[in-house]
């Protein structure tokens, strides 16, 4: 499990708090042309509970989503340091120098620096760096203090004390506002910056208290027919479970006495439909003991989508909105992500921004930096779609990398007046993007076989066209049969023919 942030004390919070004032002059936004020297260390820890992590098939090579963060290098001063847990495939480390636009691979080799733990058990990769006193040093040898800051995935005391003992800043969210990153957490905020979220409880670690709870919220919305319920600290829809109200008709509200309505529900909490197909009751209600769990409306809807909006909040306290995507979702009850697609549909895309703007400023002004995404549910009522939001997330996530991978293939702009992504030529820019293109028949497959099949089916980015694949997670396709890929076409319809194109050629090759 990883340190929740309260392990802080009064020192540390003044070092990190002098070490992060320096961000000031040496961040420096991603869609800038830099010509300052600049040093960024990459440590893409999934620094989050590693017993919930673990359902999520291949994770340990999720550290590769950050390799877009290479798109760095397109400024000729920056220098960059990768760290993992297992040391990168050549191949797939040359893949995406060779995406930079405008500058040669052999250049952007020369400023880029890998590091491996050689440690491939389940345990945060910051965690492991730790424990590693003499990879620290050689790291520290590597950069100029008031030239470097250091980036992750999401931020932990871990992060915090690795950026201590390179004396760097780090850019990321402070350990201690981690728990508005939570479900309770995101509800509270919501809250506070009036956004429409489902009727829902408080936190709780009993299941006895999550019954009342869930009982109490039956009461309230007696048309409820399904309560979710999301361990606090869940994620990608993997730690959550439905708890189905058409089995328990006969304690349903003016049927019988709350007492009998909390034993039942109870009772049908061990039956819930877990969206992680390999839970059981018996570990689920171990994990709402450790991290809490929370009872939320279910949004039903004939016609219902998960966009989402993804922004960034700048040293300075400045919010900007990045993008907005409809988010491809999967699992028992489409509940799990799957992948996105970008822009989100232009009848609600603008409502998303400006949600998503209160929901950042709020952080702000608590103290968050760095990257957020908000996720809703969207519902068309008649002409109109109905809008709630139902998480928010502090760290990267599913739709960064994607996002990362149009701005270091296109070097274009996100536009806030359409909220849609243009070239410098004024060419709109869409895609199709996943992290689970996953088949048994893909295992085996090498990272240089693919690269053998990419460029025999011309599946690479075209610079010229400006449309193509870009791949990612190809360290998880040998073991996994898994793996990532971003498709940008000229319009929604080629984004996805590309997509298709891709599974086709895969398919053929592997059957």
């Amino acid at each position: 499990m990883a340190p929740k942030g309260n392990n802080w004390n009064a020192t540390d919070k003044a070092a990190c708090s002098q070490l992060q004032a320096q961000l000031a002059t040496c961040w420096q936004a991603i869609d800038c042309f830099d010509r300052a020297p600049r040093q960024i260390l990459v440590v893409p820890s999934l620094s989050l509970d590693q017993e919930e992590l673990a359902k999520v098939e291949g994770v340990h090579h999720y550290e590769e989503r950050l390799l877009f963060a290479l798109l760095h290098l397109r400024n000729p001063n920056t220098s960059l340091i990768y760290v993992t847990s297992q040391p990168l495939h050549p191949s797939i480390v040359d893949y995406y120098l060779e995406l930079l636009p405008g500058i040669p691979s052999s250049h952007a080799q020369k400023r880029l620096r890998l590091f491996s733990t050689y440690d491939g058990s389940q345990r945060p990769l910051t965690e492991k760096i730790l424990g590693r006193p003499r990879l620290i040093e050689r790291i520290r040898h590597c950069l100029s203090p008031q030239e470097a800051y250091m980036v992750c995935y999401n931020s932990t005391d871990w992060e915090q004390r690795l950026a201590l003992a390179l004396n760097i800043p780090l850019m990321a969210l402070p350990p201690t506002l981690l728990e508005l990153g939570t479900k309770a957490g995101s509800r509270e905020i919501f809250a506070a910056c009036g956004v429409p979220h489902p009727e829902g409880s408080g936190l709780y670690q009993a299941p006895q208290d999550l019954a009342r709870a869930a009982a109490q919220l039956w009461e309230r919305q007696p048309g409820l027919k399904r309560i979710v319920i999301k361990l606090n600290e869940g994620f990608s829809g993997e730690g959550n479970a439905l708890l189905m109200l058409e089995p328990l008709a006969g304690v349903a509200p003016g049927m019988a006495s709350h007492h009998d309505r909390v034993n039942a529900v109870l009772k049908a909490l061990m039956n819930m439909r877990f969206q992680y197909v390999h839970e059981t009751w018996q570990h689920f209600s171990r994990k709402i003991g450790e991290l809490g769990a929370i009872a939320e409306a279910f949004i039903e809807g004939d016609i219902k989508r998960s966009p989402s909006v993804q922004g960034h909040i700048n040293p300075f306290g400045d919010v900007e909105i990045l993008s907005t995507h409809d988010q491809i979702l999967g699992g028992p009850d489409g509940q799990i992500f799957l992948g996105c697609r970008f822009p989100a549909d232009q009848a609600y895309r603008m409502e998303l921004q400006e949600m998503g703007l209160r929901v950042g400023e709020i952080l702000a002004q608590r103290g968050a930096l760095e990257r957020y995404s908000v996720d809703f549910i969207a519902v068309k009522s008649g002409q109109c779609w109905e809008l709630n939001a139902i998480e928010i997330n502090l760290r990267k996530g599913g739709t960064t990398h994607p996002f990362m991978a149009l701005q270091l293939l296109t070097n274009g702009r996100y536009n806030l007046k359409d909220g849609q992504f243009y070239t410098p030529q004024g060419q709109p820019k869409y895609y199709r993007a996943s992290d689970n293109l996953q088949k048994d028949q893909y295992r085996g497959l090498l990272p240089d076989d693919l690269m053998d099949i990419i460029m025999v089916e011309q599946l690479h980015f075209n610079s010229i066209a400006g449309t193509g694949a870009a791949f990612h997670l190809m360290g998880c396709l040998s073991e996994h049969g898994k793996l990532g890929v971003t498709c940008i076409g000229n319009t929604p319809e080629e984004a996805e023919q590309i997509y298709e194109r891709v599974v086709t050629v895969l398919d053929r090759e592997t059957s």
